[in-house]
């Protein structure tokens, strides 16, 4: 073990309950992924990212919060990215956790983009969706920079605006500080979503 990673062992909240993994068919890309999320957790202090520790890897799912957060194989070739999708499915447990705030973060962002896309790859399943995912992708962003850095933070926010999602995370890379007034105005910064 290198100095690197005994350093990061020391900042993990040890007294948090551990995150239970569990595999949907027990396929050999769900096995490894389930040993690369739980690298990914021994490595990174995601504590303060963390509502639900009630995790299912799905090779044949789509990555969603609810009822059980649920991970998919994809990204076995880049730590980034499943952290990242880690954190955005974690986050909307946040968002779940303050429906008040969230619907009046949402209706200000309709009154900021009066028409947005629905349905893959632009957009979300429904308009509300799509709106609390400017939110929820926002809060990404910011976590990834906290976690990775602002260079490789930049990289998988890219990826995401070519992959899913397109026009929700384009727009947040873009409007960032627009998004950002408005989540701090309703209390949904990243900062409040760490007291939790």
């Amino acid at each position: 073990m290198n100095i690197l990673l005994i350093c990061v062992f020391l900042f993990a909240d040890s007294n948090a309950p551990p995150v239970s993994i569990e595999l949907k068919s027990g396929t050999d890309a769900e096995l490894k992924t389930k040993e690369q999320l739980q690298r990914l957790l021994a490595a990174y202090d995601l504590s303060k990212y963390t509502y639900t520790r009630q995790i299912t890897v799905d090779e044949n799912a789509i990555p969603h919060s609810h009822p059980v957060l649920t991970l998919h194989t994809r990204h076995l070739h880049s730590d980034d990215e499943l952290l990242s999708t880690y954190v955005h499915e974690q986050l909307h447990w946040f968002l779940d956790a303050h429906p008040q705030q969230t619907a009046e973060a949402e209706g200000q962002l309709r009154k900021l983009y009066p028409k947005v896309p629905v349905g893959y790859p632009d957009g979300a399943e429904d308009e509300e969706s799509t709106y609390m995912h400017l939110i929820d992708c926002y809060l990404e962003m910011q976590a990834d920079r906290q976690l990775l850095g602002p260079e490789r933070a930049a990289v998988v926010m890219k990826f995401w605006a070519r992959d899913h999602y397109r026009w929700v995370y384009k727009t947040v890379i873009e409007d960032e500080s627009k998004i950002g007034s408005i989540a701090e105005r309703e209390h949904l910064s990243l900062q409040d979503a760490q007291t939790h």
